[in-house]
């Protein structure tokens, strides 16, 4: 209970100390006129006050992430709450701070465009293919779970079920930011907040003990922690996909302070989401074994709404088909409008997109490619996500480390979470199934040196720098 308590007061204080630093080290300027005035369009920039831009971010970035990616990583015991602490604090939420105003320090541009600025043409390409294919599983693997719960609590079959959806993005995906996801996103977002604060609250009151800090892995199967739960707890401590969503909001920041508010704070409440969800999962079912018994019963799904049910009732129950069916939607809509937007700047060299017809259409050649995903297996499509998700996050931090350095200012706050984040995906790729399937020691071992290759670059990043600013400095003299 006290190591439960104490890590969501840990991540209220970062909120309040540490991201005044980051803007701080940012540097904001509200006499700047956003993208939301000087690119006002009618479709994606125009202007929207920070209170519904963080419920809009936080149901963006969030859905079912959060809760999901929790009860899973819950399978670890108690450690989970440190990485949801200090992802959170010192690499999500510096992470999504830094997607959004980078992105509205250049006119709403798209996360690979702002890579391209400072990490080249190459580094652009490559993550704008890896992005928009994010997109498109995140939204796949977000549409095929609802539609089978739809499917199997009304008479409508799973392929009818699919199609709404689908219409349903379609519609979304094609209409200015402010017709649907400016209306009903943050009365969504609210319902994200208030089923987890009603969960949290019931935990305080629940017989069997929220459990302490131990660093015992109590993974029943006893899958290392390193680099695993850093892959399976993505959102709520940190998310690539952040990075793909925050322009969003970018376009409609009405001036640079709203930042903080907005993108580190969105990532903070999502964080004491993951928290919640979490301890509820560790302690609802007795122990890691018994969360583990329930998982291969019903899936993470089968666990919210055992949860649910039982500390809050009927309530409870609507507040579960709600979660799991409409908060990945939501989650699913803002995945293909990114990719939309994505490949709007990808291909406007190439053709006239004055047009907002023109860009509109762009939603269809990546709506049918995670239709026909949605029609296989739904555990494939997510392993696949979690590490794509966290190469863009780390891609998206060593972009800002670069942005920093070649500003003058200090780098470190997003350097050193880009570094580790690096060591996760270096590791990850060569030791998991979906990736090398090479022995633990071993996936180590090229973890530690993809990462130290990436060190020795960014020190050459380092020093060239710093004369390039001495440069400047005696041109000046």
């Amino acid at each position: 209970m006290i190591t439960f308590l104490a890590s969501i007061v840990l991540l209220v204080l970062g909120y309040i100390f540490y991201s005044k630093m980051v803007e701080k080290v940012f540097g904001i300027d509200d006499n700047r006129k956003t993208p939301a005035y000087t690119k006002l369009d009618g479709l994606d920039f125009m202007p929207m006050s920070w209170a519904k831009g963080s419920l809009i971010q936080l149901l963006n970035i969030a859905g079912l992430g959060p809760i999901f990616g929790a009860i899973m990583g819950a399978l670890y015991g108690p450690v989970a709450f440190i990485w949801i602490v200090v992802g959170a604090i010192f690499a999500g939420a510096v992470h999504d701070y830094f997607a959004g105003m980078m992105s509205v320090r250049h006119g709403g541009d798209q996360y690979p465009s702002i890579v391209g600025r400072y990490l080249g043409t190459t580094a652009k390409t490559i993550i704008n293919i890896i992005s928009i294919i994010l997109m498109i599983l995140v939204a796949a693997a977000f549409t095929a779970g609802p539609a089978q719960l739809l499917s199997s609590v009304t008479p409508l079959s799973f392929t009818v079920a699919i199609f709404i959806i689908f219409g349903y993005f379609l519609v979304a995906a094609l209409l200015p930011i402010n017709k649907i996801i400016g209306r009903i996103y943050p009365i969504f977002g609210a319902v994200l907040i208030f089923m987890a604060l009603a969960i949290g609250i019931g935990l305080l009151f629940q017989d069997q003990p929220i459990p302490n800090l131990t660093f015992e892995n109590l993974h029943p199967q006893e899958l290392p922690i390193w680099p695993l739960i850093m892959i399976t707890i993505s959102c709520g401590a940190i998310s690539g996909f952040h990075s793909t969503q925050s322009p969003i909001i970018a376009r409609t920041m009405k001036k640079e302070s709203d930042g903080r508010k907005v993108f580190y704070g969105a990532m903070i409440v999502e964080a004491i989401i993951a928290m919640i969800w979490a301890a509820a999962a560790m302690t609802f079912f007795g122990n890691t074994g018994g969360l583990q018994a329930m998982l291969a019963e019903g899936g993470p799904a089968g666990v919210v709404d055992h949860i649910s049910k039982s500390m809050l009732g009927t309530l409870g129950g609507i507040l579960a088909i709600i979660g799991v069916i409409i908060l990945p939607v939501t989650t699913g809509d803002t995945a293909l409008r990114s990719s939309r937007m994505m490949l709007v700047d990808l291909l406007r060299n190439f053709w006239k997109l004055e047009a907002k017809w023109k860009q509109s259409l762009l939603a269809i050649p990546v709506i049918i490619p995670t239709f026909y995903l949605t029609q296989i297996d739904y555990s494939f499509l997510w392993r696949y996500v979690g590490w794509t998700n966290q190469v863009v996050a780390t891609v998206m931090l060593w972009t800002a480390a670069i942005y920093l350095l070649q500003k003058g200012k200090f780098h470190w706050i997003c350097s050193i979470p880009a570094l580790f984040m690096t060591g996760v995906v270096g590791t990850y790729i060569f030791y998991a199934p979906e990736g090398f399937s090479l022995p633990y020691p071993v996936s180590v071992g090229i973890g530690i040196a993809v990462t130290t290759i990436v060190a020795i670059w960014f020190i050459f990043q380092m020093r060239k720098a710093k004369l390039v600013q001495l440069e400047q400095k005696q041109n000046v003299a």
